[in-house]
């Protein structure tokens, strides 16, 4: 599932060829994947609302309308892309939702397994009320992560993948901040010393930040709007490296499961 840098990455190539532009109609076949408002209703209501701007929020694409707010959550393998309305693509086949823009161009919403997700709302907090903080913001502080963890019991690995406790993280950078950390997913939160939890915060904005200079992790679906992959999964060190030798240790990054997850660490460098 694209996280906080793919998630990212996205929103930055859309704002070019959507920012300005107004949206002039929308054909959906899969019903199941709007939310809200009803389908009659959101065919009719999004009509002629201009793109005001693309903002990201979490996992989630923000697109500001007006009046209204377009939420996009991208789930596995969905993609979103702006093309010319003659224009063919690969992901096309896969496609559910096209947005009709002024310009003769479309941003289509291709979905193979069907779980992205759809909203059109009047207030963007009904969908993104309760999300926890960004972890790249400048006022998420080591400070606002030790007193948010220090509130917790909960296994480290599945609260990091907790949307209300931080925003925007999954698998893939739950993984690597734990590995460059050296702290084994299994942990406690309550039991991290101050120490670790500083060097948990520096490898979770580290991580994230270095995904987002390399326009995100293409390990399954993920693919930038204008089709190409991002870089980032070529710097991974321990999600996906299953067998590979350990860049700290040289032992074999191996395989876990945690809360249900595929969970990559090394086990010399990340003990219990």
């Amino acid at each position: 599932m694209p996280e906080l840098p793919e998630v990212e990455t996205v929103v930055r190539g859309l704002r070019d060829p959507l920012v300005g532009r107004t949206i002039t109609g929308v054909t959906l076949d899969w019903p199941r994947a709007l939310k809200t408002p009803d389908t009659p209703i959101f065919t009719a209501r999004i009509v002629q609302q201009p793109i005001r701007a693309i903002q990201r929020r979490a996992k989630y694409i923000v697109i500001t309308l007006d009046p209204d707010t377009l939420i996009i959550h991208l789930k596995l393998t969905g993609r979103l892309y702006v093309a010319p309305d003659d224009a063919a693509t690969d992901a096309d086949k896969w496609v559910h939702f096209t947005f009709q823009l002024d310009n003769a161009h479309q941003l289509r919403f291709s979905d193979s397994r069907k779980f992205g997700r759809v909203y059109l709302v009047a207030d963007p907090a009904t969908v993104l009320g309760d999300l926890g903080p960004e972890p790249l913001d400048d006022v998420f502080t080591l400070d606002v992560f030790r007193a948010r963890i220090g509130q917790r019991s909960a296994v480290i690995k599945p609260l990091l993948l907790n949307q209300q406790f931080i925003a925007g993280i999954g698998n893939i950078y739950a993984d690597e901040s734990l590995y460059a950390s050296q702290i084994h997913p299994l942990r406690r939160a309550d039991t991290l010393s101050d120490d670790e939890i500083a060097r948990l915060y520096a490898a979770i904005r580290e991580a994230l930040q270095r995904g987002i200079d390399r326009e995100g992790a293409s390990v399954n679906w993920y693919r930038k709007p204008d089709g190409t992959q991002g870089r980032a999964q070529d710097g991974l060190k321990a999600y996906g490296q299953t067998g590979q030798p350990c860049v700290r240790c040289g032992h074999l990054i191996e395989k876990m499961v945690v809360a249900g997850r595929g969970t990559h660490i090394c086990p010399v460098c990340q003990t219990i």
